[in-house]
């Protein structure tokens, strides 16, 4: 089923807009009124040409040599060496989806009518996106400020037709041959038209989107975690009551909270450790570990940066970067707008929280596998410990993933260096920053697979094996979600090769397949 197209230059495009585009594919279209702003600020562009006075990116160098003035004979070539020098990155290769998130960007800003480029140059742009024309870029090039060069760079290059792709198909290939396949003619650049095509953030942006699309499912599949580790672990949700969070009413909070209430309600296994006379607990455990009972404060804290983090992202999304830039009234003026800082800030404060919940989820964890605080559990979850190992290596897996993440945590937006003569002597790294957390991202995927494998087989073998949800002693959420495990992964028995069952949970967790068997059993939606 085809997607329904993105349309371009009415007004900021929403995160759906850019997760549909890069990540699904789908078709961008200009609007008309984008393509006559486009026009009209081209005009102003062109009636500086011969003026006399020099204007930067239009008659001048570029960073510290903007002090020389370039002859109108060479200003095409001008705009051509830029691209040509600036696309420099080097290092693996760059997720196609983050690509996409460039050329994007970048687009959405031509579209403003603010960068004083033609609208063919925009068209051409949305005819790579469409035609699903990937320019390779590699994953250092990019300091944050003056705008992601290299990695926008090379999608420049792409539409001069120079460079490398990959098509459709995924196949490496000449950016002339991949345009000529899709029949869609290179530009030639005129005046300001390469620099508008690499000063913006437009990088550290699609980074930001799309690990906030993959934070919501994962904050909300962290709660989930959570929920099965405190029936598993024969917790109290006494302690996720909505009066309690309403002595501090931090919205994240609340709504972890919510949801954990929410996913244990009527767990039997939990009503087992009340005695029908009294309603007081079996057990002497006052109060759970800080993992189980402040899982809410911690998993909300991280909801209230994601929201700040999607604050940021919407003032972006609907901002015109460039420099110079075309104001409203005609104007050409230089200015620092392609400073990243707002968005490298938040990048970086989300790969804390992001290492936060994963080191809270291992804890978790590692509860369920030492035979003095699981309640009554095998050690290691080994169906004959000694002989089998359970999942003890699991939590080393878990255990190394959260030290990387500590490790991703440290924020890259300090580390400002000096380039371009001291020219550019501030610099965000927001693109480090971003491919720093897109890599945090899949490890807390990973980290919560573990978790949640482990949950399902402890609450298993407290079942005896007991297969189908109609013979688990759980919420009907939380026995939703180990049938839907069970179909891929088997349940507890002698030890097996491993790390496909880890691979198989990791995919439950980031195609949604966990949390959406969750959400069926609801009577309401999860937040």
């Amino acid at each position: 089923m085809s997607q329904p197209s993105v349309i371009i230059g009415t007004g900021p495009l929403s995160p759906a807009d850019v997760v549909a585009v890069t990540r699904h594919g789908a078709p961008v279209e200009l609007a008309p009124e984008a393509l006559a702003a486009m026009a009209a600020s081209r005009r102003v562009i062109d009636a500086l040409v011969d003026d006399g006075t020099p204007h930067y990116g239009v008659s001048t160098g570029f960073g510290a040599l903007a002090t020389r003035h370039i002859p109108l004979d060479q200003r095409t070539r001008l705009q051509r060496s830029l691209i040509r020098s600036h696309a420099a990155s080097s290092g693996a290769e760059v997720d196609r989806e983050v690509v996409r998130g460039l050329m994007l960007g970048r687009l959405s800003t031509l579209a403003t009518g603010r960068t004083g480029v033609r609208p063919a140059v925009a068209s051409t742009s949305a005819a790579l996106l469409n035609a699903g024309i990937t320019p390779v870029v590699g994953e250092y090039g990019s300091l944050g400020c003056s705008g992601d060069l290299a990695p926008l760079s090379h999608v420049a290059l792409a539409l001069m037709g120079e460079g490398t792709v990959r098509n459709a198909s995924g196949d490496l290939v000449p950016a002339a041959e991949a345009l000529g396949a899709a029949g869609i003619a290179p530009v030639e650049l005129r005046e300001k038209e390469g620099l508008a095509l690499i000063n913006g953030t437009d990088g550290m942006l699609g980074l930001l989107i799309l690990a906030s699309a993959d934070l919501h499912r994962l904050l909300a599949t962290a709660d989930l975690a959570a929920a099965m580790s405190v029936e598993g672990l024969l917790g109290t949700d006494a302690v996720f009551a909505e009066d309690l969070h309403a002595l501090r009413p931090h919205p994240g909070q609340v709504a972890s909270a919510g949801n954990i209430r929410a996913l244990l309600e009527g767990s039997p296994l939990l009503r087992e450790q009340l005695t029908s006379e009294t309603g007081r607990h079996r057990f002497t455990r006052v109060q759970d570990a800080y993992s189980l009972r402040c899982a809410p404060q911690v998993h909300g804290a991280a909801r209230g940066t994601l929201a700040h983090a999607d604050a940021v992202a919407a003032v972006e999304l609907g901002s015109a970067i460039d420099n110079p830039v075309i104001t409203p009234d005609g104007r050409i003026e230089s200015n620092g707008n392609f400073h990243g800082a707002p968005v490298g800030y938040v990048l970086d404060f989300l790969a804390i929280a992001v290492a936060d919940v994963a080191s809270m989820s291992e804890r978790r964890t590692d509860r369920f596998l030492d035979k003095a605080r699981s309640h009554g559990l095998n050690a290691f979850l080994a169906d004959d410990p000694g002989v089998d190992s359970g999942h003890m290596i699991a939590q080393y897996t878990q255990a190394g993933i959260v030290s990387e993440l500590k490790r991703l945590a440290n924020p890259a937006s300090v580390d400002s260096i000096p380039s371009s003569a001291m020219q550019e002597d501030h610099v965000s790294m927001g693109w480090a920053a971003g491919l720093k957390l897109r890599r945090a991202v899949d490890g807390l995927t990973r980290v919560l697979a573990i978790e949640i494998l482990t949950a399902a087989r402890a609450l298993d073998m407290r079942d005896g094996g007991a297969a189908g949800a109609s013979g688990y002693r759980s919420a009907a959420p939380i026995a939703a979600v180990r049938q839907r495990l069970r179909q891929d992964v088997e349940g507890p028995g002698t030890d097996r090769y491993l790390a496909p069952e880890i691979e198989a949970a990791r995919l439950l967790v980031d195609d949604g397949s966990l949390l959406t068997a969750a959400l069926e059993a609801l009577p309401a939606t999860l937040r």
